[in-house]
């Protein structure tokens, strides 16, 4: 059939986008810095242009693999202003962790955004510090697509926290975190975190992982999506001058990954329709994907195993799947058995329901929003 996309599948692909996780979103363009600025009253179109941007360039990043970046770019987007208590320890600041692929900036959606930090919602940006970081090899900070290609260092995810923290600490002078969100892999960020500062914070919030090395289907779709374009001459070892075709292979493992069946089933209940969504999507993805990005954003979860390390987490923890996840299937068990090991960890298994989006969850707090205003309510006071 032509490939001429429809009104209708162009309607379907804008909901496909909300099915699948941060794993498979691009980071957003950026817009000009705006100075933050109370938001609730404002209409939805403007959280895409909200909050003050910038840039921490820190020299000489020394990587866990011992390579050396002579300037780390590592940009964040902030919402609100922080607050000290009378000793100095800023006591409203919360950390929002995006996926793999995606940008700080990605919250700032009428869904995200537009449900969390207006006036008198959950993290109201007059009162709360909001802190969007785009991790390393991501969004606006360094990544090798800015023109090292393959001679980036070889990031992890260690790397990518330990990146966080100094962003937090050193540039922005946060030296206490009310909250730390994360989303599929900022929610495996989130548990690197609470083991690794494990006094930083008051509570965890992680949302769309399990905190244990990255193994079975998981791991296998992520070691096709990496061979497919190592494999592929094309990508040259990273020096090509185009796109290899390698890279629409990964985004379909990508896609498969992180699709949920019945969402999908909705969206294209017809042959046709299903045909028109998947390449409409794999176009898309293909404008707005480097290779090299692509390929060391998933390697860099080689590294990634907070199992050994549950004892040290101490922050009480809200910690959500959705039953719908195929990233984290629930048949598996493994969320449930892992939070039996932190008895300051309540975990949640989100049922399939109409407004439930697959991995694409995380993303979504009218779904969970009040799990987490419970949770909110249960931390010390501010």
């Amino acid at each position: 059939m032509p490939r001429t996309q429809s009104p209708i599948s162009r309607r379907a692909l804008v909901l496909t986008a909300l099915a699948v996780s941060a794993l498979a979103v691009s980071a957003l363009a950026v817009s000009a810095s705006l100075a933050a600025r109370p938001l609730g009253a404002q209409p939805a179109s403007v959280w895409s242009q909200a909050g003050t941007q910038g840039d921490y360039k820190v020299r000489n990043f020394v990587f866990q693999t011992g390579d050396t970046l002579p300037e780390l770019t590592l940009h964040y987007t902030t919402l609100g202003r922080p607050q000290r208590d009378g000793g100095g320890v800023v006591r409203n600041a919360v950390l929002i962790l995006h996926g793999t692929g995606g940008s700080g900036r990605g919250f700032l959606s009428a869904s995200y955004a537009g449900e969390l930090f207006g006036p008198g919602q959950l993290l109201d940006s007059s009162r709360y510090y909001i802190i969007l970081p785009d991790g390393i090899g991501h969004g606006g900070s360094s990544k090798p697509s800015d023109g090292r290609k393959a001679a980036f260092p070889r990031y992890g995810y260690a790397d990518m926290v330990a990146a966080q923290h100094k962003l937090v600490t050193e540039h922005l002078g946060v030296n206490h975190l009310r909250l730390i969100m994360g989303t599929s892999m900022g929610c495996m960020h989130g548990w690197m975190w609470g083991y690794s500062y494990p006094t930083f914070m008051d509570g965890l919030a992680p949302f769309a992982c399990v905190p244990t090395q990255i193994a079975g289907r998981n791991r296998m779709i992520r070691t096709m999506a990496m061979d497919a374009i190592r494999a592929d001459p094309a990508w040259n070892g990273g020096n090509y001058t185009s796109q290899p075709p390698g890279l629409r292979a990964a985004q379909m493992m990508l896609y498969i990954m992180s699709s949920a069946p019945l969402v999908q089933q909705a969206q294209a209940p017809t042959r046709d329709q299903a045909d028109s969504v998947i390449r409409a999507y794999l176009d898309a993805r293909m404008r707005s994907t480097d290779a090299n990005d692509f390929l060391y954003q998933f390697d860099a979860s080689r590294d990634y195993d907070p199992s050994p390390h549950l004892a040290r987490i101490s922050a009480p923890a809200l910690f959500i799947n959705s039953a719908d996840d195929q990233v984290n299937p629930p048949e598996l068990g493994l969320a449930e058995a892992l939070a039996a090991r932190m008895p300051k960890t309540r975990f949640i298994m989100l049922p399939i329901g109409p407004e439930t989006r697959g991995h694409g969850t995380h993303s979504l707090p009218r779904v969970w929003g009040a799990y987490l205003r419970e949770f909110l309510a249960t931390l010390p006071p501010r």
